[in-house]
């Protein structure tokens, strides 16, 4: 099994390249088996570029090692820093649950032979670079598929969270539109475009109509 990339990004590089300039990358290392942990701690501790720390909250990236059946009990105290995750044989719902404790690089296990593998694995989680077997991005795009299809297409919504008339709202406001201007262009009364405005500003914490769009503009809404 080979790891694939998920998403694009820059040109990989190795640890030392890529934190010049920088400080270390602070990381903590977790798995169920003390051995192991141990067997990390020794790959990683002398590599150039790495501190090791103790606690996930001080760590900017978490390097676990777990079989399926301890995935759970290993991530629950797994909550800020970015996962790099090396395990075999995730089922869809475990990978979901990785996916909400950070997960960023999941790695076979037996992909992981050398100490160049493993440093480039919190290398890409570091700076944001999605990497995942190839099965796990199908199984990754087909949940999300599901979730659209199932739960949010029902009730209007997308999987930005925001009903297809709030995005088409966030765009006519990037065009200079007032309430008036898209309420004629929407057919809709002026009072529901400004229900709708205050509703989702007020849910997303905007503070008036160019911070709307500049969020519409961060998240790629526009």
């Amino acid at each position: 099994m080979t790891s694939h990339t998920a998403w694009p990004s820059a040109p990989r590089r190795a640890v030392s390249t890529a934190q010049a300039g920088r400080t270390s990358i602070r990381v903590a290392v977790r798995a169920i088996d003390p051995l192991v942990v141990s067997g990390l701690h020794a790959m990683l501790r002398p590599a150039s570029g790495i501190d090791l720390v103790a606690d996930c909250e001080e760590a900017e990236v978490t390097v676990a090692v777990t079989d399926s059946s301890g995935l759970c009990e290993l991530l629950s105290d797994i909550t800020v820093s970015r996962l790099v995750l090396i395990a075999d044989d995730l089922r869809h719902a475990e990978l979901l649950t990785a996916i909400e404790h950070g997960l960023i690089v999941l790695v076979p296990r037996g992909e992981v032979t050398t100490k160049s593998r493993l440093l480039q694995a919190i290398s890409d989680a570091c700076e944001g670079r999605g990497d995942l077997p190839a099965q796990q991005v199908c199984a990754v795009l087909q949940g999300m598929k599901q979730l659209q299809e199932s739960t949010l297409g029902p009730r209007d919504l997308t999987l930005s969270g925001l009903s297809s008339r709030e995005i088409e709202i966030f765009r006519l406001l990037a065009d200079g539109l007032g309430t008036g201007e898209i309420a004629e262009k929407l057919m809709y009364s002026e009072r529901t475009v400004k229900s709708v405005l205050h509703g989702m500003m007020s849910r997303l914490g905007l503070r008036n109509r160019a911070h709307a769009v500049a969020y519409a503009l961060r998240h790629g809404l526009i």
